[in-house]
């Protein structure tokens, strides 16, 4: 077994483990934060049944960045729509057999990736040409913005450009999965792509990339507006009364 495969291996475990305990550590952090108060963006639902409507509605269709700008809308509605498409399709590498749904969305994840570039690019211009986002924006956005757009251009050299073996590179990962080391292809555009990859993984629980898991946890989305007809009180508040 060679160096590099051993090599990516050890880094892909890395990663994962670093994504998921640093998901969970946020994700329970945020549940253990308190609300003390009933702050949900108005107009807002009255009953919890409006608020998971409401919520869903935010993840499919982010209707409140539709009512505040057209334009970003449609880069980040673009780029993450494009962004599902690709990771279905990524899933054929660590299936074996693959989920006929899986093989069908083939073609669209394919050229989905070409729609996930177009919308970061506009997201990214947008930082540089609006005169209050380009103040409020810091070298970590910029950052982000750069590996992601580096990570589908890549994606897409292996696709359309640079053709690496795609049955060895399905074997090394389902290696992964299975803990069977099994030897990685070094064209370096893959190991390019495989690298950012990896990097996104690590620092996406310490970025603003963590927005996806943190919109369910939002006060001012996932709260009724019926303060008149429920008193709110937190879990420590109510621990203190008794």
């Amino acid at each position: 077994m060679s160096a590099l495969t051993i090599a990516y291996a050890l880094l892909f475990y890395a990663a994962a483990a670093m994504l998921v305990v640093g998901v969970g550590l946020k994700i329970r952090s945020y549940a253990r934060t308190p609300a003390p108060l009933k702050i949900p963006t108005t107009p807002a639902p009255t009953t919890a049944d409006g608020v998971v409507l409401r919520l869903l509605r935010e993840v499919a269709l982010f209707e409140s960045l539709f009512k505040s700008n057209k334009w970003t809308w449609v880069f980040g509605w673009t780029f993450h729509a494009a962004l599902l498409l690709v990771l279905l399709r990524h899933l054929r590498y660590f299936q074996q057999p693959v989920w006929t749904a899986v093989v069908l969305i083939q073609p669209f994840g394919t050229y989905a990736g070409f729609a996930l570039v177009a919308g970061l690019a506009g997201l990214w211009a947008r930082r540089f040409l609006v005169d209050r986002v380009r103040y409020i924006s810091t070298p970590s956005d910029h950052l982000h913005l750069a590996l992601l757009i580096a990570i589908g251009l890549s994606g897409l050299a292996m696709r359309f450009v640079a053709h690496t073996d795609i049955i060895a590179l399905k074997a090394f990962m389902l290696g992964l999965l299975r803990f069977d080391w099994q030897p990685l292809p070094s064209d370096p555009v893959l190991l390019l792509h495989l690298t950012l990859v990896a990097l996104l993984m690590a620092v996406f629980p310490i970025s603003k990339l963590l927005h996806a898991p943190g919109l369910f946890f939002s006060p001012t989305r996932n709260q009724a507006d019926n303060p008149r007809e429920q008193r709110h009180i937190t879990a420590w508040a109510a621990a203190s009364e008794k």
